[in-house]
């Protein structure tokens, strides 16, 4: 056998394949694979939310914040856009053409009957047994001047919503929450829905005679245009993808109070306030002076507590009737959350469990003196309430 006198022998020598080497295969990833691995988790949301993220909470406000910084990003856009299944980017093209603004038009407010037959439904009378609209609802750019007043108004809805002084809910009921001088989002843009001219139609439906409300509106946008689409029009796009933003506490509460206190021979009573006291042997109950339930009923009090013994917002036990009031105009959700508010800190935070062990943590109980429940009933019902706040420690109530 001949000595080896060269690597190059050694090597092509080493028939079982000794000293092969594969390369390795790297983990670490590029900075464009980051970059769309992190796009791919927004894509991920709208997938299963139907939605962008929102501010609403940290994991949502983590991926608005990425989102918002790409749209801003045009090199990680263009990276980014073969994996922009949704058109979350929002890339704006140039418009060119009549077709370009159409093809631009996110809210569908220049769509044509017949674009629109994917909302016509089958087997039912054609919309021209149920009225033609007389046109199509157009969106025009306004002047600077005319939008100067409003940019100011939707830069004030944008700091309130990043305080979090004001929020946003998805838009439910158009019947009750579609209402004029409320701001809302439709498919991302804020909007402000400024007039609406309602009449009221009796219709024909195969269900029956119906009373039914349309009418032109005046919608202006956070994007300095103007709409005047049909009110059921904007109803139906607003439950499809839109928000409601919420009005602040005072809003809410000289709402409530108007309401209240605008009694007439045209108005229904809505309910009762009712304080209740616990009779429940329960150790934990017992021992807790001052212990009421305040809450809201829209049947007569009596019959609401009648199997109080069996419901966990009663404590799993019969009560006593301290007092009720008569309510007008009242709006049960408004109420209860007011009264919420105001004795947050007094608020029962305990837990008791039911006949199966189950833990329930009752809510709607306060611990707070008789007189001082009373004297707040009395001055939500007159509105003078914004003008109070209540001190827990000494159970007194003070003025702002």
């Amino acid at each position: 056998m001949s000595k080896k006198k060269t690597l190059d022998d050694i090597f092509n020598d080493d028939e079982f394949g000794i000293l092969d080497s594969k390369p390795k295969i790297s983990n670490v990833k590029t900075e464009d694979e980051r970059l769309i691995e992190s796009f791919q988790e927004i894509n991920a949301f709208y997938e299963k939310h139907r939605r962008e993220p929102e501010a609403t909470n940290v994991t949502e406000f983590k991926l608005l914040s990425r989102l918002k910084a790409l749209r801003n990003d045009a090199n990680k856009t263009a990276i980014l856009k073969p994996y922009d299944n949704h058109n979350l980017l929002n890339t704006k093209e140039e418009v060119k053409s009549v077709a370009d603004i159409l093809k631009d038009d996110d809210l569908g407010i220049l769509d044509t009957e017949e674009t629109l037959s994917i909302f016509k439904l089958k087997n039912v009378p054609s919309s021209t047994e149920r009225g033609e609209t007389d046109f199509v609802a157009q969106r025009k750019a306004m002047k600077d001047k005319d939008f100067l007043p409003y940019e100011a108004m939707f830069k004030e809805i944008h700091r309130k919503l990043r305080e979090r002084k004001i929020s946003l809910k998805r838009f439910r009921n158009a019947e009750k929450n579609l209402k004029k001088g409320n701001y809302y989002v439709l498919d991302g843009v804020l909007l402000y829905l400024e007039e609406t001219n309602i009449a009221t139609d009796n219709v024909t439906l195969p269900s029956g005679d119906r009373l039914r409300k349309d009418g032109r509106t005046r919608i202006i946008f956070e994007n300095g245009t103007v709409s005047n689409m049909l009110f059921r029009s904007l109803g139906k796009q607003l439950l499809n993808n839109g928000h409601l933003v919420t009005k602040t506490e005072t809003e809410t509460s000289k709402e409530l109070f108007d309401n209240v206190n605008s009694v007439n021979e045209e108005d229904l009573d809505t309910g009762w306030i009712y304080i209740l006291k616990s009779k429940s042997t329960n150790q934990k109950i017992t021992s807790i002076n001052n212990l009421y339930k305040i809450g809201y009923s829209t049947v007569p009090v009596p019959e609401r507590i009648k199997n109080a013994s069996k419901e966990a917002t009663y404590l799993l036990a019969d009560v006593d009737i301290i007092a009720s009031y008569k309510t007008y105009n009242l709006e049960a959700q408004k109420f209860e959350h007011l009264i919420h508010r105001f004795f947050a800190e007094v608020c029962l935070n305990i837990d008791i469990n039911d006949d199966k062990g189950r833990r329930i943590t009752p809510r709607e109980w306060f611990v707070v003196p008789l007189p001082i429940i009373d004297k707040v009933i009395h001055l939500i019902l007159s509105g003078d309430i914004v003008n109070y706040k209540y001190d827990s420690t000494n159970e007194v109530l003070l003025t702002k």
